[in-house]
């Protein structure tokens, strides 16, 4: 049986190491992911939320302060609801322990489900997003993060030591598992092309709204060289799906 996503961070050396990364200055999720998610959210006073790979939960915490009425996180990885429970424990929050493979979905309850950097580790795809659909009630918006297909199906290539400086796109319509050597581990995401998410929420009954690619803002980052070296590529797409 393929490694699932949540899997590869019930190593304890592996999350030790995301721990780590995510302290770092400039980091990538705080510099250039999280401030696109936080654009195409918008307002989010009084909405009920579902955070599908919600991680070490911080992320919710925040939306509340904002004004969410309700935080509830979908995560498989036990080393992250771990972490989590610690990090969120108001009444209106609450992590749940599950694959999103096996997520039990309710109907038309959440006003908004986002997902960041997780949805890239999910084999059927079409699946859960028929089940975040079905989730969210009429009006409701479906905000994800993934890792940029020009990223994924760059995985598998050898590379000098030090930072990566050239990224070879290859293989690009053969989509699938691809298996990237990070973190000190190998983890297994699965390549798409933008084209297939855009289809894909298409199919599971979505309008499609925004489409962002990550695109750096020199005002986020302490550093010019890191600023510079992230205008390169794109690391992440991000895709906005509403149900009318």
């Amino acid at each position: 049986m393929t490694q699932r996503g949540y899997e590869f961070y019930d190593n304890q050396q592996t999350f030790d190491n995301y721990i780590e990364r995510r302290s770092w200055n400039d980091n990538v999720n705080d510099t250039i992911e999280k401030p696109i998610v936080m654009e195409m959210i918008g307002n989010i006073g009084m909405k009920h939320i579902c955070d599908l790979g919600c991680g070490t939960g911080s992320f919710g915490n925040e939306l509340l302060d904002l004004g969410a009425s309700s935080y509830i996180g979908i995560e498989g990885s036990q080393n992250m609801v771990a972490r989590a429970k610690q990090v969120l424990n108001r009444s209106n929050s609450k992590v749940i322990h599950t694959a999103m493979e096996e997520w039990m979905n309710p109907t038309n309850t959440y006003d908004l489900v986002i997902s960041r950097l997780a949805l890239h580790y999910i084999e059927d795809l079409d699946a859960l997003f028929g089940k975040v659909f079905a989730s969210l009630c009429s009006g409701g918006s479906f905000v994800f993060s993934v890792e940029h297909p020009v990223m994924t199906s760059s995985f598998g290539m050898t590379r000098q030591e030090g930072l990566k400086q050239d990224w070879i796109v290859d293989g690009y319509f053969d989509t699938g598992v691809r298996k990237q050597e990070w973190l000190g581990g190998i983890a297994l995401k699965f390549h798409r092309t933008v084209e297939d998410y855009y289809v894909a929420l298409q199919g599971a009954g979505f309008v499609v709204g925004s489409l962002r690619e990550s695109k750096p803002r020199r005002v986020q980052f302490a550093n010019e060289e890191a600023f510079l070296r992230r205008m390169r590529i794109p690391l992440f797409l991000f895709l906005e799906g509403n149900k009318n």
